[in-house]
């Protein structure tokens, strides 16, 4: 019987279920678990892990019991929490940054701080823990300028104000009505920068790194980059604005000295380093640094990617170094991916809308994936919504058009209630594609 190594994915969005389909694509033959896991990840052979999990050290005990060879962490709130540092004690292999490093998205302030430290660019800014001070500071600098909220705030902590009372209707937002609970007790207040917005991903094992292809989200709602911040409704990759030159320049000014810096403050980073680059006339600067992979920029990127994603996620969770040494081949591909998402999000939303042609989508096609995030399963075993952002359609060809074509072509064939997708992913990147 060949021997099969045993992995944990925990979360339960479309990103984790991406994270499945990548290791399944892999020859490595593995047993795969998920924990809360969802109803795509279950149907694509992964085991939902149904013990009393109450924290992260109930975890912790099941992987030790369970003999899992390798946790993998999707979603923030956990390496924030610090389930990296309580698996390590007990010598559990985890992929995912310790909970000091994890600051870097879990605290902006933090994040604002290490980049001020070490000169690494980014927007000029001010943190305040009250409104009064945010407030003067504000009508001091006038708009437009971008007010946040420091803690995690799932994708909707940042304001970009175009005018002061929009500023200061956001501090309200931040402070006074704590809209984003114990996350506004600090309010970031930065310029606003001008150009556009790129995600690189980098994979780390605390020594040496790689740089996954370049995405670009799609934040807004609505068309055009309207309407309120989502977590995302949509991206493709490779982003078409970042070039080798300014790849590079992304890796010497940004990817370098913060790996660096982090290694100076007693954090080796580990994981994946998200990095939100803003393209601006100065160069590129930093936005924000996340601590794990993008949703939805890592469904357009895993389909990219051809390795043993075992072995890379292995090495970086191990910090060997050995990172460098592993092969593996970027597709000459664009990959966009679609966010279908519950009508009225990000606002109130229904659940509980039975989805039908998930199958028909995917069926016979071998470049189409299918990601489930907010799915839940009904009484009868039907797939029905139970989330915002629902699934995620994603599509990889030649040219990005043909990408563009055959991600719409495959997200028209799955219906529900209330469905809501936006129309204009990866457009930018063609418009772009034919001036240039």
């Amino acid at each position: 019987m060949e021997f099969m190594n045993s992995v944990l994915i925990i979360g339960s969005g479309a990103r984790e279920h991406a994270m499945l389909k990548a290791l399944l694509r892999s020859e490595r033959p593995l047993c795969l678990y998920a924990y809360p896991g969802n109803p795509g990840m279950e149907n694509d052979g992964c085991t939902i892990v149904d013990a009393p999990i109450e924290n992260w050290n109930d975890l912790a005990a099941w992987v030790e019991q369970s003999e899992i060879d390798l946790t993998i962490v999707g979603p923030e709130i956990p390496l924030v929490e610090g389930i990296v540092d309580i698996f390590k004690k007990k010598r559990l292999t985890i992929f995912g940054p310790t909970k000091k490093a994890a600051q870097l998205e879990g605290s902006k302030s933090f994040a604002k701080k290490i980049m001020k430290k070490y000169g690494i660019p980014t927007a000029d800014f001010e943190v305040f823990t009250d409104r009064q001070s945010a407030v003067k500071y504000v009508q001091a600098h006038g708009a437009p300028i971008v007010v946040k909220a420091s803690g995690l705030a799932a994708g909707k902590g940042a304001f970009v104000c175009e005018t002061l009372d929009e500023a200061r209707s956001a501090l309200q937002e931040i402070f006074d009505k704590k809209q984003f609970g114990e996350s506004g007790s600090q309010a970031v207040i930065e310029e606003k920068m001008e150009g556009e917005e790129a995600s690189v991903f980098v994979l780390t094992d605390g020594k040496s790194y790689k740089l996954l292809p370049v995405s670009q989200d799609h934040k807004r709602v609505g068309e055009g980059d309207t309407g309120p911040n989502t977590g995302g409704m949509g991206a493709y990759a490779p982003c078409v604005c970042v070039g080798k030159a300014m790849l590079t320049r992304i890796e010497e000014d940004i990817i370098v000295p913060t790996l660096d810096a982090m290694r100076k403050e007693g954090a080796p980073y580990s994981g994946l380093l998200y990095v939100g680059v803003m393209l601006t006339r100065e160069g590129p600067k930093v936005v924000e640094f996340n601590c794990r992979f993008g949703d939805p920029e890592a469904q357009a990127v895993f389909p990219l990617v051809s390795c043993d994603w075992f072995e890379i996620f292995n090495t970086c969770a191990s910090n060997h170094g050995k990172l460098e040494s592993i092969e593996w081949s970027i597709r000459p591909e664009y990959c966009v991916a679609v966010v279908l998402a519950s009508k009225g999000y990000p606002g109130n939303y229904e659940k509980g809308k039975v989805i039908s042609g998930i199958d028909r989508a995917e069926a016979k096609v071998v470049n189409v994936d299918v990601y489930h995030s907010g799915t839940n399963k009904g009484k009868r075993g039907e797939i029905i919504t139970s989330g915002g952002r629902v699934l995620t359609v994603s599509a990889w060809e030649e040219s990005l058009a043909d990408a563009i074509t055959t991600a719409y072509e495959a997200a028209k064939k799955i219906k529900f209630e209330g469905k809501m997708l936006r129309k204009d992913i990866a457009s930018k990147g063609l418009v772009r594609l034919h001036s240039s």
